[in-house]
């Protein structure tokens, strides 16, 4: 495993503003709230300072982990999309087989999976099983209540 993700630039902005608000509305929120939990005396006793302590010990953990995460992505970028055959970053039109339902899908990169918003992840059964496939092509995905067979309508970026 080359110990990279691979993020589109959106959902690059969207985890650096994150980390961005987190190392500064929040951490100052947190200092307020540690220093006024001390004023109120004995800190051994002060359930409010322990309190506060514990959520900053929580916020540097997920400031450390965000840092971790962005340092190894590697950006995609669509205009290097083939949409000859399904991948990454491509809208995938495909019919369900056993009840001829049309669905219609966008292979993502597991962290900017959004079923709502008809974002699969690339990793998920239905991702994996439709990754590499060509338009007419069937993917036959297992899923747990079978396989499921898909016929490969319509490949877009």
């Amino acid at each position: 495993m080359s110990g990279y993700s691979y993020m589109t630039k959106d959902g690059y902005n969207k985890l650096k503003a994150e980390l961005d608000i987190l190392k500064t509305v929040k951490r100052q929120e947190i200092a307020a709230a540690i220093a006024e939990a001390r004023e109120k005396g004995d800190l051994s006793e002060n359930a409010e300072y322990k309190a506060a302590k514990d959520e900053q010990g929580m916020l540097e953990m997920k400031i450390s982990q965000l840092d971790t995460k962005l340092a190894s992505v590697r950006l995609l970028d669509e205009s290097q999309i083939d949409a000859s055959k399904v991948s990454l970053l491509t809208t995938v039109r495909i019919k369900n087989l056993k009840n001829n339902k049309e669905l219609k899908y966008k292979i993502v990169p597991e962290s900017e999976s959004d079923i709502a918003a008809k974002k699969i992840s690339s990793s998920s059964p239905v991702g994996e099983g439709l990754l590499g496939k060509k338009v007419g092509e069937i993917a036959e995905v297992k899923t747990p209540r079978g396989v499921i067979e898909f016929e490969i309508l319509e490949i877009t970026i």
